[in-house]
């Protein structure tokens, strides 16, 4: 097996190869590109056809692999860091996009060897999948940072809300709060004090706000 590009995701993917034993070389029968997504395309035209080849892009369709038609995609639904190894991908799911039933085996035995829970995804799905993707852990990121900052205007440490935002997803995203029991007062008394506090806030907290209490 062969795998092009040593980012977040190469990387990881390269040391649970290595971990189990698989010696990377270029005659591979396998060749995963583990590039940035604008990447691919010149990536697998680089590639003389013949080889299977795999993308582990959640945005990107097949068809950026041409002209290679033995294809198939594996994206890791996680999140990764360079500070971390090969058990980032131990239990997250990975979603495989392949053309053939030859295509989607491969990219399942790839995904669970790698330590991944594969499902199937049809590649013209992809941008509503990603953008799932996104809201879930890109956003994640922007609600910390306006959390953090309400807590440091208040003067509270804003370490303390990863055990919170933890628990909520231990507990399976269960909704409580204010708007969950219908506390008006206390949702008003929240957009005065953005207002007051950060004021650039106010209309996300408004606009989530509503979306929470459909």
């Amino acid at each position: 097996m062969n795998v092009i590009g040593r980012g977040r995701v190469g990387s990881a993917v390269a040391a649970r190869l290595e971990e189990r034993g698989i010696d990377m070389r270029r005659d591979a029968a396998l060749v995963l590109l583990c590039v940035p997504d604008g990447a691919i395309a010149a990536a697998a035209r680089a590639i003389e056809p013949g080889p299977w080849i795999a993308h582990v892009s959640g945005a990107t369709p097949l068809r950026t692999l041409d002209p290679h038609a033995r294809r198939f995609g594996v994206h890791p639904l996680q999140t990764f860091t360079r500070s971390r190894g090969p058990e980032q991908l131990d239990g997250a799911w990975a979603a495989v996009s392949g053309e053939s039933d030859e295509a989607r085996l491969h990219g399942h035995e790839l995904a669970r060897f790698l330590g991944l829970r594969p499902f199937d995804l049809d590649d013209a799905a992809r941008p509503a999948y990603h953008a799932g993707a996104a809201i879930a852990s890109n956003y994640l990121v922007t609600l910390h940072r306006a959390a953090t900052r309400l807590f440091e205007a208040a003067g509270a440490p804003p370490e303390a809300l990863v055990p919170l935002m933890t628990r909520t997803i231990e507990n399976g995203f269960e909704l409580t709060g204010p708007i969950a029991r219908g506390d008006v007062t206390t949702v008003d008394a929240h957009v005065r004090a953005i207002h007051e506090e950060a004021p650039d806030l106010e209309p996300l907290y408004d606009l989530l706000a509503e979306a929470t209490a459909r």
